[in-house]
């Protein structure tokens, strides 16, 4: 998609303005996030028991939120702005987990 100026936003929506690649979500990536965050529960970095108790590993839900400003930007450039800065999330609900080896987007 080409690149949108930031002052055109407010014009888009309602509108679909594009799809982000594919990510898939490796067992690499979710050991790093925990490293990161302190988190480590078994059923994010316990390959062996959660696959025996829950058919693998699942990524950390903030993990998978984490990605929306990397996916976000593969999806809609934004031209006209020098910085971002995150403003917070309202009503963030993890209704389905993401198992290790899926892809999102």
């Amino acid at each position: 998609m080409n690149p949108v100026e930031f002052k055109d936003l407010p014009g888009l929506v309602g509108q679909e303005v594009g799809v982000s690649d594919w990510v898939e979500i490796t067992q690499e990536r979710v050991n790093q996030f925990a490293e990161a965050t302190g988190d480590h529960q078994w059923i994010h970095v316990d390959v062996e028991r959660a696959t025996k108790e829950m058919g693998g590993p699942i990524a950390h839900g903030y993990l998978t939120l984490s990605l929306i400003p990397f996916l976000g930007a593969g999806m809609l450039p934004i031209k006209g702005v020098a910085r971002g800065i995150n403003y917070g999330s309202d009503k963030v609900r993890f209704i389905n987990m993401v198992r290790v080896g899926k892809r999102v987007r």
